[in-house]
């Protein structure tokens, strides 16, 4: 039997906030850093929640890796764009101050791209194109990161999971937001099943020879994850090249680090690039107008008729909404190995683990 912890949402986020200062992070910042990781758990993106509290981000500002000040400054502006650099500091923050900026300057100027070079791994991609839904913007995030993709043919990692996120508004219906990754699944779910001592579906990732494996360890020691499709054969060919174009965006045009330069050196910062954009619907239509063509068109989606044993039909970004919402109630769940690794984490901080479970659930293995 294994346990599983239900922990309320906000206590969650005082906690790693805390745990973030403990390093030096300033308080505002360490907020932002705690939201975006829970609000990963909240959505079910375990694979990007507190999960990596200690194994990515605070090992690394332990090790000096990433500055906990976040000094970001201005290379190159324009009414509608804006190159930053991040300073080696937490990706969380450089992705929130990022997408904030181009939200502003899009709100004056109709539309805007922002850059970011010399950051971190900035969590779930969804989170920042999310934050243009309340200005009734269209947001878009991308981001490279670590080499974890081998390209169509290869059995090298020489690509980042690199995801795609756009979040588009709507009326009565919730907004369309495409989170994704450019690989069948990030790594932190294949984490998320070797912590499970479980298989991962057949198509996941290939060993060190460049076959396909069901065995986790398999994949994370000496492997690679297969770009979305999978084999060549399944057209993978078309992940490769999303993975490639998001690179593209975010680490050469920005200037970062890109392919299997990110993150190179175990004792130098990552050098992650990041890619926001952000666009105002009345530009081209009233946003009246736009928001009833996008319920209309989501109703005749999930209107229409299902494939054999199917009892719904999803727009992108309904599971999670719903989740977060069940969550949010009722307390996120996270397995019994993540919230030992949270303990210990805190324990060589000196940061109390302050979060008492909701409740406690007992499953078969």
């Amino acid at each position: 039997m294994k346990r599983i912890y239900y922990y309320d949402a906000q206590v969650m986020r005082d906690f790693v906030k805390d745990y973030f200062i403990h390093f030096g992070v300033p308080e505002e910042d360490a907020r932002i850093a705690a939201d975006v990781l829970v609000e990963a758990d909240l959505r079910g993106v375990d694979s990007h929640g507190v999960i990596r509290m200690y194994s990515y981000y605070g090992s690394r500002l332990a090790a000096g890796l990433v500055d906990p000040t976040t000094p970001m400054r201005i290379l190159y502006e324009s009414p509608v764009s804006l190159a930053l650099d991040a300073g080696a500091g937490l990706g969380q923050v450089a992705g929130y101050r990022g997408m904030q900026r181009c939200i502003e300057k899009a709100r004056e100027s109709g539309m805007a791209a922002v850059t970011v070079r010399n950051s971190n791994h900035f969590g779930i991609a969804g989170y920042y194109a999310m934050m243009a839904l309340p200005h009734d913007l269209i947001g878009i995030s991308l981001t490279n990161s670590q080499p974890l993709i081998a390209p169509s043919h290869s059995r090298a990692a020489l690509l980042g999971t690199n995801p795609i996120a756009v979040a588009v508004p709507a009326g009565k219906e919730r907004p369309y937001v495409l989170d994704m990754a450019t690989s069948i699944v990030p790594i932190g779910r294949i984490t998320v099943f070797q912590k499970a001592e479980k298989k991962v579906p057949p198509g996941w990732g290939i060993d060190s020879r460049g076959c396909v494996t069901e065995n986790p360890e398999e994949i994370l020691n000496g492997g690679a994850l297969l770009p979305l499709g999978g084999t060549d054969l399944m057209r993978g060919y078309k992940g490769y090249g999303l993975s490639l174009l998001v690179d593209l965006l975010s680490g050469v045009l920005s200037g970062a680090a890109f392919g299997a330069h990110v993150g190179e050196s175990n004792d130098q910062p990552a050098n992650v690039g990041h890619f926001f954009a952000a666009l105002r619907v009345d530009l081209f239509r009233p946003i009246e107008e736009f928001k009833q063509d996008m319920d209309r068109y989501i109703q005749e989606l999930k209107q229409a008729p299902l494939a054999e044993g199917e009892d719904r039909i999803y727009i992108h970004g309904e599971k999670e909404f719903e989740k977060r919402l069940s969550y949010e109630k009722d307390g996120f769940p996270l397995m019994e190995p993540v919230v030992e690794m949270m303990k210990d984490a805190a324990r060589q901080a000196g940061v109390p683990f302050s979060p008492l479970p909701l409740r406690v659930e007992e499953v078969n293995s």
